[in-house]
């Protein structure tokens, strides 16, 4: 369902802001924001009107209680943020691409390569880059012991994961994508704080939010260090290949982590954790404008509404 959404309409929610659950994603010239009940894809096209997409969702850990227990559920949300995410780009790649070959639109277009990249990363790109080239990398250093083994090859992996996100913002059509990011973390923090969902309000805001896709990803690297550990040094082949069997298991603790920290990000301890993300965060979000923060404030308005 798409069409122009009124950003004067006033949010018809009777959910407390802090009990709701909303997830965001930058999209090509947009924003993808996903509630309980909802996913929405706000774009800006090129004559300044906001074109907006609304699906009804429910995630599977809503729908069937056994895979509302902690890991599984985590496992269950991965699978699902990157089934969206590839259709949320989808659609803002077509509106650009509808838009004419001016140059916004072929630089959007490009965007969308390596955004995609960013998305389907846990399914195919980390499968490679993350979880085996550093085991191959870590075995040609000639390290017999287990421990070593495994805490140099996760070492690797975080290494591999800072330089491909330095690398993605070599790219200048990748700035827009991250203000968008950052007008995404601005309006969830308002909702947050249970403020009326206006630009006004919304860019006194952060782009640093510690739910973000950004700091699950680095959470990953370091809970995998954990979990490898107790496997030894791979010998064979087959023996690295079978740790690709644990990703599920990694990301379903990094996402009760990750979790925790959003409910209990003021202490001190907690603070500390979270605060590499944190600062990871430097890279893929920007200051947006005020023109992003309305596409931002159109997407999680239309996605609240039922």
């Amino acid at each position: 369902m798409g069409g122009n959404i009124n950003l004067n309409k006033k949010l018809d929610n009777k959910t407390s802001p802090g009990e709701l659950q909303i997830g965001g994603q930058a999209v090509i010239e947009g924003v993808m924001m996903r509630s309980p009940h909802n996913i929405t894809v706000a774009v800006r096209k090129s004559d300044g009107k906001i074109l907006v997409k609304k699906e009804p969702f429910v995630s599977l850990t809503k729908r069937y209680r056994f895979l509302n227990f902690p890991v599984i559920r985590g496992a269950i949300a991965l699978a699902e943020t990157l089934y969206i995410g590839v259709k949320a780009l989808t659609f803002s790649a077509d509106v650009a691409a509808r838009e004419g070959e001016d140059e916004q639109a072929d630089g959007g277009v490009f965007a969308a390569f390596w955004l995609s990249l960013s998305v389907v990363l846990g399914v195919l790109l980390a499968l490679f880059l993350f979880f085996y080239l550093p085991l191959v990398l870590t075995d040609l250093m000639g390290i017999k012991k287990g421990f070593l083994f495994n805490l140099v090859d996760g070492i690797i992996r975080i290494s591999i994961f800072l330089i491909y996100l330095w690398l993605i913002t070599l790219w200048k059509s990748m700035r827009r994508i991250f203000e968008y990011h950052g007008a995404e973390h601005k309006s969830i923090f308002a909702l947050e704080a249970g403020e009326a969902l206006t630009v006004d309000n919304v860019k006194r805001y952060t782009t640093h939010h510690p739910r973000c896709g950004t700091s699950f990803l680095l959470i990953v690297m370091l809970v995998s260090i954990g979990v490898f550990i107790f496997l030894g040094r791979p010998e064979t082949i087959q023996e690295r290949l079978i740790r690709l069997l644990y990703v599920p298991l990694i990301a379903g603790i990094s996402y009760e982590i990750i979790k925790l920290s959003g409910k209990k990000a003021s202490n001190p301890v907690v603070r500390t954790l979270i605060a590499p993300g944190l600062w990871l965060q430097r890279i893929t979000t920007k200051e947006p404008d005020e023109e992003q923060l309305e596409v931002a404030i159109a997407s999680l308005k239309s996605s609240l509404e039922k």
